[in-house]
């Protein structure tokens, strides 16, 4: 999957699609997505052009992938999701019905979760 510039990820972080602001630091964004599907559900994204998991370990710096690894615990905390427990989830490629060509982490909480998220 080749990143597309017009993705509505890379949208939101050049500000032409608005977000409700979760966190941001120099290589990372967070927001709440428009669908949740929990009680708490934010998207973690990394605000360079990544189109997955393996492209930002393969091609991001140490510096991005830190940032965005602790972005992931800071949000959790932010939300109050990290005592009570949450998931994490990120899909990547076709195979992982990944939908938008951005990397982004979902922070799923605020109820118990079960052994998986229903749709």
């Amino acid at each position: 999957m080749a990143y597309d510039p017009n993705n509505v990820f890379a949208k939101i972080l050049r500000g032409e699609i608005p977000c409700k602001k979760v966190y941001e630091n120099e290589h990372v964004l967070a927001f709440h997505d428009i669908a949740p599907q929990t009680p708490v559900h934010v998207l973690v994204i990394p605000k360079g052009a990544y189109v997955s998991m393996d492209d930002f370990t393969a091609n991001a710096s140490l510096a991005e992938q830190g940032a965005f690894l602790k972005a992931v615990g800071d949000v959790a905390r932010l939300v109050g999701v990290a005592e009570a427990g949450y998931r994490v989830l990120s899909n990547c490629g076709v195979g992982g019905n990944q939908e938008v060509p951005h990397l982004h982490m979902h922070i799923f909480g605020g109820k118990p979760l079960g052994r998986m998220i229903g749709k």
